[in-house]
């Protein structure tokens, strides 16, 4: 059922057993001196992009401090990920990490103890589809894909994909196939177990799909935490941001089983 909620700590219950998703939208700008926050690497990254783009990496890295924060319970400065691509936390230690950004809005999922990968896109968007989905896309993907000759049945089955590759710490070439979605979005992975799960839902004008591979203690069926934040201040502060009213529409649950032929 539809899912609304304006939370103003973490959730102490489970907080452990199933994964959380923080958003924000982007300001848009950057400030005159760089926030003094960021790591050595961060700060390296940082200085040698654009200023869109600069924006960007700002707002996911302020973001990936206060999902650590809210979950860890941990003040926002007392948290920063790994070097390179932010998968896991250095601090505070294990919990893992996923990113998307996409079209002004900025999401990052967080776990303790297993692995995630999230994806967002804007729900309007009407990619060219059929191209990608005749190079990349298995045989039974492609049957079933053109047969509905649905952009948004394409996009839910793009970031499903891309989820996966992030939970399962692999980049597009050659590994689109290793999750083969099936009409009624039914889907087999390449790992060796069945502990995998996938669920999708609309938020803030976007589609966003998330993997997660349960936790001990974990149940399958439990919908993550969802919660919009507000945007960063204009100078990147880490003062703990405000959790703002969160509507979100949940589309789907699945179990990803191990690949079969």
């Amino acid at each position: 059922m539809p899912g609304s909620s304006n939370d103003s700590s973490p959730d102490l219950i489970g907080v452990r057993h199933k994964p959380v998703i923080h958003l924000c939208h982007q300001i848009g700008q950057v400030p005159e001196v760089a926030p003094d926050w960021l790591t050595a690497n961060e700060l390296e990254r940082y200085s040698g992009l654009s200023e869109t783009r600069a924006a960007e990496f700002l707002t996911s890295r302020w973001l990936i401090r206060q999902a650590l924060s809210r979950a860890s319970f941990t003040e926002p400065d007392q948290c920063w990920p790994t070097e390179g691509r932010p998968t896991t936390a250095a601090i505070p230690k294990g919990w893992h990490i996923s990113l998307s950004h996409s079209h002004g809005l900025s999401a990052c999922s967080t776990q303790y103890g297993s692995a995630l990968g999230i994806d967002i896109e804007p729900s309007k968007r009407h990619p060219q589809w059929q191209k990608v989905a005749n190079r990349w896309f298995s045989p039974i993907e492609q049957e079933w894909l053109f047969q509905e000759d649905d952009a948004h049945m394409f996009l839910r089955a793009w970031t499903l994909k891309e989820a996966w590759l992030k939970a399962t710490g692999r980049g597009i070439a050659g590994n689109l196939q290793s999750l083969e979605i099936r009409r009624d979005f039914e889907l087999y992975g390449d790992q060796p177990d069945d502990h995998w799960q996938a669920c999708a839902f609309y938020t803030e004008g976007f589609l966003c799909s998330l993997v997660f591979r349960q936790t001990e203690g974990g149940h399958f069926g439990t919908w993550p935490t969802i919660t919009l934040l507000e945007p960063p201040p204009e100078d990147y502060s880490l003062s703990v941001a405000e959790p703002l009213d969160t509507h979100w529409e949940p589309m789907f649950q699945r179990r990803i089983s191990s690949k079969r032929g």
